[in-house]
This record gives C-alpha cells, sequence and structure tokens, in this order.
C-alpha cells in the first residue's frame, strides 16, 4: 500500500506544497497551475507505477480537491477544472473517495498551525464544504460520506469501513 498526499510528494512536490501553503498571495490561476503541476508529477512518479505495480495508492487529497477549492471557492470556471485535471492525470480517477464531513466552525478551530489556505475567510471555507457536498453527491458510487464531528479513533473506523464496503 502506497500512502501519499497532494501537494507535496517527491522533492518537486515539496517545494510546490511549500509555495502553495505558506508563501503569500497569489492569483487564482497561478495557484491553479502549482496545484496542477504537482498533481502531473504526483501521478507520474508515484502514482501511476504503483497502481500498476498492483499496489493500492490512499492520497490525501487529489483532483477532486482543485475542483472545490479552485472553482467553488476560488469562483473559477468548473469544466475547466475538470477538464485541466483530466490533462494533468491523463484520465486518472479514483475508485473510491472519502470526504471527511464537519461543520466548518468545528474544523477551523482542530487547526493548530494555519498555512496560508486555513487563514482563509469562513465563508470559503464554507463554501468549499458546500463545494465538496455537491460533487459528492454528482458521483454518489464513488464518493463516502464520513462523519468528521467524532473523535480521531472513531473516524479512523469509520473510514476503514467505507473502503471496506
Amino acid at each position: 500500500m502506497v500512502v501519499t498526499r497532494e501537494p507535496g510528494a517527491g522533492e518537486l512536490g515539496a517545494s510546490i506544497r511549500q509555495i502553495l501553503l505558506h508563501g503569500g498571495d497569489m492569483p487564482s490561476m497561478s495557484e491553479l497551475f502549482l496545484f496542477l503541476a504537482d498533481r502531473a508529477n504526483h501521478v507520474e512518479t508515484l502514482i501511476r507505477p504503483a497502481l500498476e505495480r498492483g499496489e493500492t495508492v490512499i492520497c490525501d487529497r487529489f483532483a477532486d480537491s482543485t475542483v472545490v477549492y479552485q472553482g467553488f471557492g476560488r469562483g473559477l470556471d468548473l469544466g475547466m477544472l475538470r477538464q485541466l485535471n483530466r490533462l494533468a492525470t491523463s484520465g486518472l480517477e479514483p475508485d473510491v473517495t472519502l470526504l471527511l464531513d464537519l461543520p466548518v466552525e468545528i474544523g477551523l478551530a482542530r487547526v493548530t498551525e494555519k498555512d496560508r489556505m486555513d487563514q482563509m475567510v469562513e465563508s470559503f471555507h464554507q463554501k468549499v464544504r458546500d463545494g465538496f457536498l455537491t460533487e459528492a453527491a454528482l458521483q454518489p458510487s464513488r464518493w463516502r460520506l464520513i462523519d468528521a464531528t467524532d473523535s480521531a479513533d472513531k473516524v479512523l473506523d469509520a473510514a476503514w469501513r467505507a473502503l471496506s464496503s
């Protein structure tokens, strides 16, 4: 099993993650292309090779996050984002997506060290949550909704159960 994350896998990903999470303000399109560059590299160098070896890949965030954060949150065109994600992933899509859902105020209260994205206003985070719920409703056979208001152990148990079903 390979466990990975976006942004931030590999040397290139780590550099992009640093810019995205700890850099200053940037135009929405610049942010988008950094995420897409990280994703294209991530798929090519880590995810696809692991899948070709027959391994299971668990990734913390992937293409749906870009649709939600840059589309619902930043207001970029959803169709364009979907098309660019297909390009960056060469059409690779997850078999299952877990959505750890909780109210915005609880999520923000749990953050101990705020990065650039965490510092966005609450209304941005509400748009993001609503976007994730909208995306999940569009493909209910792929998405598994997990109530993340519980303890970490209970959320983890729910996630493993969702992956087993």
